[in-house]
C-alpha cells in the first residue's frame, strides 16, 4: 500500500486529497479531507463503449451515511434506503459540472459514487464530494479535459466568507455554490436575500479565485500520478455525413426558423429528421451510416444553422427579438376551493400553482446528519408528460423535478413573513401543464401568486427569468425567457429570480468554457429588465396579498409554561387527545411551551384555547373561580377551580351562618357533587395547597343594615 497525498488550503482551512489506500479498484478513488469531514469519491467506467448511443452515459450517485455521525436511521428499517432530497440535489451538483468536461465521443458507462464517511457537523460536505469526483476523474483514465473544483461563498456582516463553516451559513444572506475550471465557471446555484447583481458577481469572482487554487493543485497531482486517458475509443463523426446532412437538413431548418409555433415546428423537423435518417441508414445507401451518427450529425447542424440565423437576423425562432418576453397571461383564484391559486402562462409555458396553509403536522420532516428537523415552507414541483405532449412515466419525482422544485422554493423563501408575523406551515405545488422554456421559472411566478392568493403577507413579490447565451468565436448574443430548443443546442442556462432591486436565487450551467465576468454582467442586467417586466404583469394581475380564503384554517398560538407541557398531553397523551375529539383542533405543543392551534372553527379554535388555558392556569389569592363541587367531606367541601386544581373550602368558610353538622346542611340547600359554586382564594401554602372561601363572598353580597338616625 503506497497512499499519495496533496493538500490545499482554501479561506485558512486546508483541504487535503488522498489516493492509494482505499478503493484501490476503481479507475480512480480519492478520499477528501477538510476537519473530520470525510467524502469518498471514486470513478468507474466500462472496458468497452456502450453501442448505438449519441449521449454521454454518466451516472451520479452521493450518499451521507448516519454512521459518519454515529448514528443509524431511525424507523423500522436501520439502513440508508432512498436518497433524501438532499443527497439527490447533491448528486447533481456533482453531475452538472463535470458532464460538459468529459470528451464528447466517450461513450463508456461511467459511474461516479461519492460518500460521506465522517461528518463533523462543521465542515460542509457538498461542494467537497464536488471535488472528490473531479479528483477521481482525474486520476482515472477516463478523459476529463480538464480538473473542476468548487467552492461555497457566504456573506456574513457584509463580508465574503470562502466554504464558511455550517454555523456561519445560518447567519449569512447568501449562500452560492460555484464549480469551475482554472480558465472558466461552469455552474453557480444558491440563494441569498435580495443582493444586487453586483454583490453576485463579486461573489463569483471571489469563489473563481479559491476555485482556480484548487484546479492547480489537482492538475499538478494528475500529472504526477493520474494514469494516460483513454482516448482510442473516442467515437467521432466523419465531415463527410455532416456536410451531407447540412445539405439535406436546410430546407428543414429554413422552415423550422419560420415557424412560431412549437408543436407545428417539432412536427416538421420530426417528420424530415425521420427522412433523413431512415435515407442515409438505408442498406442501399453508399456508405451507410451509423443511426446514432445521423441524429448527432443532425443536432450540430440544427445547433449551428439557429445560431447563424439568430446572429445574422436578431430574431430568434419564435419570432421574437433577443430581450423580447413571450406574452403572459395570469388567472388568479382558477381553484375554488384551494386555498391559493394561479394559473401562470408564459408563451408555451403553463403552470397552475396551488398554495395550501395548515398547522404544524403539515410541515415537511425530514433526517439527515444534523438530525431530526423539519420544512415550515416546501415546493413541490410535477411535470407530467401531456406537458410537452408525450407519452411517459408517472410515480416518484425524478431529480429534475427535485431540483425545480427546490430552486423555486429557495426563490420564494426570502418573500415570505416570518413564522412569528404569519405561523402557517405553507405548501406549494406548481403543476407544469405546458412547457416549451423554463418551466422553474414560471413556478416562480405562479407560485408567488399562489401565495398573494392564499392571503400570505407577501412584501417583496419575486419573478423569475431564464437567460440562454450563443457563443460563436468573439461573437455573444444573451437571450431572454429562452425556448426549450435553445436550452438544448445553446451555450448556457442561467435562471434568476427576485424582485425590481434584489436577487433571491439563481443557478447557471455552462456547456463551453469561455463565459466571461463581463458576459455575466451583461446577462444579470439584462435578466433584470426581463424580471422586472414580468413582475410588474403579476402585479397588475394581483397587486397586494388578499384576504385568506374562508377553506384555510385560522391559526392561533399561546404560550405556556414548559413544565405544563405534560399537564396539556396527560398520561398516554389521553388529555390532548381528548381536547382534539371535543374541538377538533389541530394541536401541536413544543418544547418551549409554544401551542399552536389550527382549525377552520373559530368555536373550536376559542374552545380548544380555553381548555389549554384553563389546564395550565396558576391559582391567584385574591381571585374568584366559578369552580366545581368534587366531594363532600365532614370538614368542608373540596371544590375543583381549574382543570386538575382543587382546593378545600372548610366547613367555617362555607356560609356566613355557623354550620353544625354538614350533612343536614347539604340537605337544606340540596346542594348535590358536580354543582358550580362561587368560591375565592384565600391562601396557598408551601405546598401548593389551595384554602378557598365561599363565606367572604356571600358577605360582600349581603345588603348592609341601614345606618340609624
Amino acid at each position: 500500500m503506497n497512499p499519495k497525498k496533496t493538500s490545499v488550503t482554501i479561506a485558512g482551512k486546508e483541504i487535503s486529497f488522498e489516493t492509494g489506500k482505499i478503493a484501490r479498484q476503481a479507475n480512480g478513488s480519492v478520499v477528501v479531507c477538510c476537519g473530520e469531514t470525510m467524502v469518498l469519491a471514486t470513478a468507474c467506467s466500462t472496458p468497452d463503449p456502450l453501442p448505438d448511443i449519441d449521449f454521454l452515459p454518466l451516472r451520479v450517485d452521493y450518499q451521507e451515511k448516519f454512521s459518519s455521525v454515529g448514528k443509524t436511521p431511525s424507523g423500522f428499517i436501520k439502513r440508508e434506503g432512498r436518497p433524501a432530497e438532499r443527497e439527490t440535489l447533491t448528486s447533481r451538483l456533482i453531475d452538472r459540472p463535470i458532464r460538459p468536461m468529459i470528451k464528447e465521443g466517450f461513450y463508456h458507462d461511467i459511474q461516479l459514487l461519492s460518500y460521506v464517511l465522517s461528518y463533523d457537523a462543521i465542515h460542509s460536505p457538498d461542494v467537497l464530494a464536488i471535488c472528490a469526483a473531479s479528483a477521481a476523474l482525474c486520476l482515472s483514465d477516463i478523459p476529463l479535459i480538464k480538473p473542476i473544483g468548487a467552492v461555497r461563498v457566504g456573506l456574513i456582516e457584509n463580508t465574503f466568507v470562502v466554504n464558511p463553516t455550517v454555523d456561519e451559513l445560518k447567519t449569512s444572506t447568501l449562500d452560492l455554490i460555484l464549480a469551475g475550471t482554472e480558465d472558466a465557471v461552469l455552474m453557480i446555484e444558491g440563494s441569498c436575500q435580495f443582493l444586487t447583481e453586483e454583490q453576485i458577481l463579486q461573489a463569483i469572482a471571489i469563489g473563481h479565485e479559491a476555485v482556480q487554487k484548487i484546479c492547480h493543485c489537482l492538475h499538478q497531482w494528475q500529472q504526477e500520478h493520474g494514469k494516460e486517458k483513454r482516448l482510442d475509443t473516442l467515437h467521432t463523426i466523419d465531415p463527410a455525413l455532416t456536410a451531407l446532412v447540412e445539405e439535406k437538413a436546410m430546407p428543414m431548418l429554413r422552415k423550422a426558423a419560420t415557424t412560431h409555433n412549437k408543436k407545428e415546428r417539432e412536427k416538421d423537423m420530426a417528420a424530415a429528421s425521420k427522412a433523413i435518417i431512415a435515407e442515409l441508414t438505408a442498406e442501399a445507401h453508399t456508405p451507410r451510416f451509423e443511426k446514432r451518427d445521423v441524429k448527432a450529425a443532425l443536432e450540430n447542424v440544427s445547433s449551428a444553422f439557429m445560431r447563424k440565423s439568430i446572429f445574422d437576423s436578431g430574431i430568434r425562432w419564435d419570432g421574437r427579438k433577443n430581450t423580447e418576453i413571450r406574452p403572459i397571461f395570469i388567472e388568479q383564484g382558477l381553484l375554488p376551493r384551494t386555498h391559493g391559486s394561479s394559473l401562470f402562462t408564459r408563451g408555451e409555458t403553463q403552470s397552475i400553482a396551488i398554495c395550501v396553509l395548515g398547522g404544524e403536522h403539515m410541515a415537511q420532516r425530514f433526517e439527515d446528519l444534523h438530525g431530526e428537523g423539519e420544512q415550515r415552507f416546501y415546493m413541490q414541483y410535477f411535470f407530467p408528460p401531456f406537458s410537452v405532449g408525450e407519452v411517459g412515466r408517472v410515480g416518484a419525482p425524478g431529480r429534475r423535478e427535485i431540483g425545480h422544485g427546490k430552486l423555486a422554493e429557495r426563490a420564494l423563501t426570502a418573500a415570505l413573513p416570518s413564522k412569528e408575523s404569519f405561523p402557517y406551515i405553507i405548501r406549494l405545488e406548481s403543476n407544469i401543464t405546458e412547457s416549451n422554456g423554463s418551466s422553474s421559472m414560471a413556478s416562480v411566478c405562479g407560485g408567488c401568486l399562489a401565495l398573494m392568493e392564499a392571503g400570505v403577507p407577501i412584501q417583496r413579490p419575486v419573478s423569475g427569468i431564464a437567460m440562454g447565451l450563443l457563443l460563436d468565436q468573439d461573437r455573444c448574443i444573451i437571450l431572454s425567457d429562452i425556448l426549450g430548443v435553445e436550452d438544448a443546442l445553446g451555450d448556457m442556462d442561467f435562471k434568476i429570480t427576485g424582485d425590481h432591486l434584489g436577487i433571491t436565487a439563481f443557478q447557471m450551467d455552462i456547456k463551453v468554457e469561455g463565459i466571461t465576468i463581463d458576459i455575466m454582467r451583461r446577462a444579470l442586467g439584462q435578466a433584470k429588465e426581463g424580471r422586472i417586466h414580468i413582475l410588474n404583469k403579476m402585479l397588475e394581475a394581483c397587486p397586494k396579498s388578499k384576504t385568506m380564503s374562508t377553506y384555510a384554517p385560522r391559526i392561533e398560538t399561546i404560550q405556556i409554561k414548559p413544565s405544563k407541557i405534560g399537564i396539556v398531553i396527560g398520561p398516554g397523551g389521553k388529555q390532548i387527545r381528548a381536547i382534539v375529539e371535543e374541538t377538533g383542533v389541530d394541536i401541536n405543543i413544543n418544547d418551549n411551551g409554544t401551542v399552536s392551534l389550527a382549525s377552520a372553527s373559530a368555536e373550536g379554535l376559542e374552545r380548544a384555547k380555553q381548555i389549554i388555558l384553563g389546564l395550565t392556569a396558576e391559582a391567584e389569592i385574591g381571585k374568584t373561580y366559578s369552580g366545581r363541587l368534587m366531594s363532600i367531606v365532614p370538614f368542608g367541601f373540596f371544590v375543583e377551580i381549574l382543570p386538575g386544581k382543587e382546593g378545600l373550602c372548610h366547613i367555617s368558610e362555607l356560609d356566613v351562618n355557623r354550620i353544625e353538622d354538614i350533612n343536614d346542611y347539604v340537605k337544606e340547600k340540596n346542594i348535590k357533587i358536580g354543582d358550580e359554586l362561587q368560591v375565592v382564594v384565600q391562601d396557598i401554602n408551601d405546598r401548593g395547597q389551595l384554602k378557598l372561601s365561599r363565606k367572604a363572598l356571600l358577605r360582600q353580597a349581603r345588603p348592609q343594615a341601614p345606618i340609624p338616625a
